[in-house]
């Protein structure tokens, strides 16, 4: 092993976690737009190594944003993972996708995934919007989610607002974009990393 004050060795520590990401985020897209899916020999892999890693490089408790440790991981992964899989839960998306984003969270720590996370729901709407431009359903779609928020507004039971002729969206896709885009955050030291101390 060569000495930690060494470049190798810090550029080691700084991008191993990303390197494994972008290998994650890679595969999760292709697999989401061929065949619609995010499997767990790409997601599962990912927490592990994520966890596994962390706690040799940081230890436990961790020592700073980079080398968060296994408690680091381990919120991240929480952080990713539990929202997404209640919408999994109530119907709303894969289980992949929040496989993917528990991966993406036990990789790079809470902060980043929060990031991500966000960034993905940006993409996600704008996918969305530009498919129901595109098909010409925009105006149907958005009174069908109207009439559902106010039937939830007076606490009656609210239909599903999306029936089968409603546009899809590759979901899985739209995190892995924004997981990349909170990457290139990180790399390029934007304004989101440093507000929510990502990276190094």
């Amino acid at each position: 092993m060569p000495p930690q004050n060494s470049d190798w060795w810090l550029f080691a520590i700084q991008h191993w976690a990303y390197c494994v990401l972008a290998v994650v985020l890679a595969a999760g897209s292709y697999t989401d737009v061929r065949y619609g899916k995010i499997y767990n020999w790409i997601t599962y892999p990912g927490v592990l190594i994520g966890l596994a890693g962390h706690a040799i490089v940081g230890g436990l408790a961790g020592q700073d944003q980079v080398r968060i440790g296994l408690a680091g991981s381990a919120a991240g992964l929480a952080v990713g993972y539990l929202p997404l899989m209640l919408a999994f839960l109530a119907g709303g998306i894969g289980g992949g996708d929040a496989k993917l984003m528990g991966a993406v969270g036990a990789l790079t720590g809470w902060r980043f995934t929060l990031a991500a996370m966000m960034y993905g729901f940006v993409v996600a709407a704008v996918m969305a919007i530009v498919v129901m431009l595109a098909k010409r359903v925009a105006r149907q779609t958005l009174r069908r989610m109207w009439w559902s928020l106010v039937l939830v507004i007076k606490a009656r039971q609210a239909t599903d607002p999306a029936t089968p002729e409603s546009p899809k969206i590759p979901f899985g896709l739209a995190l892995c974009i924004g997981s990349g885009i909170a990457l290139v955050e990180v790399l390029v030291r934007g304004p989101v990393a440093s507000k929510l101390l990502m990276g190094f």
